[in-house]
């Protein structure tokens, strides 16, 4: 097939390669690819064509059957992606790839051949994005609406060689259809912008800035998909959107992020304690690891004048006077229970002794010669609660070591930028921008409950405070 060229543009004045696969799935680094289908353009002129199956060496599900109509048997004796590697490695090389949704394509390529020990890294041109800039006042820019919208043909719908097809024939309509400098604007501000996903606006990152600070992404209806922090901003959120997908959470991310907004911080300090904040408070669908959980629980133990059992306790109810008595941070009691079991099979501790068992006669941990006998006798109660001691201390909860509140104070050399944190047994009571703030809210400050992750992160950052953190004890 010959086609006419059209006017050249900086999309049009070099080697394309207009692309469509294929997949078992939507997620890069574990779905592979069952069809792969191009056409080559050289400046604006039809340079060739060419497709294949690919046998992903798995199954492919059967509503991707369904919809693209390769089935299992179809890939069976197609060649593998390391068969097909070689060569067409070869015919991308040097050449700009336009995709529909491009980082979804890019993304699945660039894995392909990674597993593989190659390097794939080329240009890249989204017609989503294209479309949606050279025609703002259209709702819909996915491939089936632009085949109704600019009456473009397709023989063979969810298959690559086709859709492919389309993305050309959608090239050469916008070229005829619009003014060449219109599209040439367009066309050299995506080719050497910053790779973002189609339903951020084109000045999604303008303002945002090298520095430190916590970072949110938004969806549809401002739902908040994902908090994060990061010593420098601009470079942290690009790295969500580089193109290779390599979790399933930057791939479902860059799908659904429509905003972006950010938080400045004076340094990373600031920075941790913001986005652990923000998380429990906010709840963003793609966070777990910061996630609140209500089951969050302790053992408190005092074998002197507490109970001789340790007593699984909320972690919020953690008072002052409890901490050096509390053991172990766990998200559930279930949790919490497994480990006392597996500390007492390693230092062979009564299960009756510690509450895990209820009854007379020797416990389970006893009849499989583990424990040395506190429920039947054979060793003391003082022993046996010594023994607990020791085998406890290594996942005490630290005793506070200051004599009451801290102030850290943290300043950025750079941006002049300067906070303190106001902090007290390790619960944070707020963070002031400066001192007049700081005096004016003192008096009413409320206590905070104790949380797992800001004792973790406070316990790690004043071990060795960084040379920016100055720690001010109360006097």
């Amino acid at each position: 097939m010959q086609t006419p060229p059209v006017a050249l543009s900086p999309m049009l004045d070099r080697p394309l390669i207009f692309l469509d696969l294929e997949t078992t799935g939507a997620t890069a680094h574990v779905d592979r690819i069952t069809e792969i289908g191009l056409v080559e353009v050289d400046r604006g002129r039809h340079a060739g064509e060419w497709s294949s199956l690919v046998n992903p060496q798995r199954r492919i599900p059967p509503s991707i059957q369904t919809l693209t109509g390769i089935t299992d048997a179809m890939v069976a004796e197609a060649p593998t992606f390391e068969q097909l590697a070689p060569g067409l490695y070869d015919r991308l090389a040097d050449k700009v790839l336009v995709a529909h949704n491009a980082r979804f394509d890019y993304g699945f390529l660039r894995n392909e051949f990674r597993r593989l020990g190659y390097v794939y890294a080329p240009k890249v041109l989204c017609t989503v994005k294209l479309s949606r800039r050279l025609f703002p006042q259209e709702r819909r820019h996915n491939l089936d609406s632009l085949i109704e919208r600019h009456d473009l043909s397709c023989d063979d719908r969810h298959r690559a060689l086709a859709d492919a097809r389309v993305l050309w024939d959608f090239t050469q309509h916008i070229h005829h259809q619009l003014d060449s400098r219109a599209i040439r604007a367009v066309v050299d501000e995506l080719l050497r912008a910053p790779s973002l996903p189609s339903g951020l606006p084109p000045d999604a990152m303008r303002g945002l800035p090298d520095t430190p600070g916590v970072y949110i992404f938004y969806g549809d209806t401002d739902n908040v998909l994902y908090v994060g922090k990061s010593v420098n901003l601009r470079s942290r959120v690009l790295s969500h959107f580089s193109g290779d997908h390599s979790t399933s959470k930057d791939m479902h991310i860059s799908r659904d992020i429509r905003r972006i907004d950010w938080i400045e911080t004076a340094g990373d300090f600031g920075a941790l304690i913001k986005e652990a904040q923000l998380v429990k408070r906010l709840t963003p669908l793609y966070n777990r690891r910061l996630r609140e959980s209500k089951d969050s629980c302790t053992f408190h133990w005092n074998p002197l004048d507490g109970p001789k059992v340790p007593t699984l306790i909320d972690l919020v109810e953690i008072e002052p006077s409890l901490l050096g008595h509390a053991y172990g941070t766990f998200r559930s009691r279930r949790a919490a229970r497994q480990a006392l079991r597996n500390i007492a099979d390693e230092y062979g501790l009564c299960l009756t002794q510690l509450g895990l068992e209820k009854g007379k006669g020797p416990c389970f941990a006893r009849q499989l010669k583990k424990c040395r006998g506190a429920c039947v006798g054979h060793e003391t109660e003082l022993n046996h609660a010594m023994r607990v001691s020791m085998a406890l201390s290594r996942i005490r909860i630290m005793r506070w070591p200051f004599k009451d509140r801290i102030l850290v104070r943290e300043r950025n050399a750079i941006t002049g930028l300067s906070e303190t944190h106001l902090i007290d047994h390790w619960r944070y009571l707020g963070g002031y921008r400066s001192q007049m703030d700081l005096f004016d809210q003192y008096d009413t400050l409320r206590e905070a409950a104790f949380d797992i992750d800001t004792y973790k992160l406070l316990v790690s950052a004043l071990k060795k405070p960084a040379k920016n953190l100055e720690i001010i004890e109360s006097t």
